[in-house]
């Protein structure tokens, strides 16, 4: 989703998925660093150029982030309303508890007085109960195993409900750190657009045309090769019905997508589920070598795994490359490969 200009690293290095937390902003804030956002008189094209395009790469890593961010906090809410649905069961379930045993204590209280050992199981402090062998003796197997289960499902309840407030934190702490994501992105893009209105007409072309440059020669490809299975083929067939949607940042289809963006979406069709972030992505299958690619795999670019495409046969992926660019069809070697995945 960047501009694609070729670097001395090596590729086929794997990185462990990151977790983000809140604290993933911070790092963020401190590794993409502010970027002046006029040329300077002294730039020349081609630095004003290299300006934009690390840019555009700050920006996809913010990006990533900011999806990452996303994805966590909706597995985040869905373990929020799990346990609220579960808290409510237990409380159902204790009122019922409650009720029976008060029903016993009035059979009792009837039959001549509450036994003092219920009285104290009924009391503010019913935990207590358990613990007084006395009480114990006086109440028959059957009662006994009831006040066992109800100090257990409040127990149980109380627990549930701590875990729902600990959700509902870290929930928020992730759509705190996704916010601060967007404005990083919406900063560096800003910041690459202004370098961009600083270059001629002449020069933007250059720029475009370079960004879409790479190794052509990465691999002999024979072409014809079917795709890796049926599903990454149902998927080849809708990254093709993407080409020429806009680049979105943060966004997953279907009029507009980022780089994981499009891969999540284009499995999606297959019925395959995803992760949202490229980083991800790359270990949702087996690896395979650069030359072994057949058209469905998932192609991670650079180090980090920040930038994915899809390989589609004769040496080329579609991909969403970076704003104002739209999905399309690049080399595979435009940008050094980390890693080939076969979903």
């Amino acid at each position: 989703m960047v501009s694609h200009r070729r670097s001395t690293q090596p590729g086929l290095n794997r990185s462990a998925r990151a977790t983000v937390l809140s604290a993933a902003a911070a790092t963020a804030a401190a590794t993409l660093g502010a970027a002046t956002a006029n040329a300077d008189p002294q730039d020349t094209p081609r630095s004003v150029k290299a300006r934009i395009d690390r840019l555009y790469v700050e920006a996809e890593r913010a990006t990533e982030q900011y999806d990452r961010a996303g994805e966590n906090a909706d597995r985040l809410r869905d373990e929020v309303n799990r346990a609220r649905d579960r808290a409510a069961r237990g409380q159902e379930h204790l009122n019922r508890m409650s009720e029976s045993l008060g029903s016993l204590a009035t059979a009792q209280y009837r039959s001549g007085g509450v036994d003092p050992s219920l009285a104290l199981l009924l009391s503010c402090d019913p935990g207590s109960y358990l613990e007084r062998a006395a009480a114990l003796e006086r109440l028959t197997e059957r009662q006994v195993a009831e006040v066992r289960e109800f100090r257990q499902t409040r127990r149980s309840l109380e627990q549930t409900r701590a875990e729902a407030a600990g959700a509902l934190a870290e929930l928020e702490r992730n759509r705190e750190a996704a916010a601060r994501h967007k404005r990083t992105v919406e900063r560096k893009l800003a910041q690459a657009e202004r370098l961009l209105d600083t270059l001629s007409g002449a020069d933007r072309a250059d720029f475009a045309r370079a960004s879409r440059s790479g190794r052509e020669d990465v691999f002999v490809t024979a072409a014809g090769l079917p795709p890796g299975s049926a599903r990454a083929a149902v998927a080849v067939m809708a990254v093709h019905q993407a080409l020429g949607k806009p680049y979105v940042w943060g966004a997953n289809g279907p009029d507009g997508f980022d780089c994981s963006g499009l891969m999540q979406w284009a499995y999606a069709r297959a019925g395959v589920s995803l992760p949202r972030t490229s980083q991800a992505q790359r270990h949702a299958g087996h690896t395979v070598s650069l030359s072994q690619a057949r058209p469905g795999d998932l192609v991670a670019y650079r180090a980090d795994a920040s930038h994915i495409g899809m390989y589609v046969g004769n040496g080329q992926v579609i991909h969403a490359p970076y704003p104002g660019a739209p999905v399309r069809y690049d080399p595979v070697g435009m940008m050094p490969v980390s890693s080939v995945t076969r979903v």
